[in-house]
């Protein structure tokens, strides 16, 4: 079925050049790389969350998919609330020696503790 994309064509005139194709603003995700290029970062963090604590997780490249499903992993395993989005992932409380065993062990072996 044909994309309707008349919406993403809004203020765009006319044009008579059968060649013409229109740009669009659509951000192209990057490609997840491989887990044991991946250099995470795991710190604990207090800034402007209320004074609560949230464990870190920094230097995801890839995308919104696949940090979601880390993300999600990440929340079951310990057991906590969170969020992960525009390349961070947060979980609520110090849970930065756990986070940093568990992605050792799934392959992720350039993380660290700042």
């Amino acid at each position: 079925m044909k994309k309707n994309d008349w919406k993403d064509r809004l203020g765009i005139l006319y044009s008579t050049n059968p060649d013409f194709h229109y740009e669009t603003n659509e951000e192209v995700e990057a490609e997840t790389l491989p887990k044991e290029k991946q250099v995470l970062r795991i710190a604990l963090d207090k800034q402007g969350r209320g004074g609560k604590t949230v464990t870190l997780i920094t230097g995801f490249q890839g995308t919104a998919a696949d940090l979601a499903a880390l993300g999600k992993e990440l929340k079951v395993k310990c057991g906590v609330g969170g969020s992960a989005k525009e390349g961070e992932i947060i979980l609520q409380g110090d849970f930065r020696q756990k986070v940093l065993e568990l992605l050792l062990k799934a392959g992720y072996a350039k993380s660290k503790i700042k």
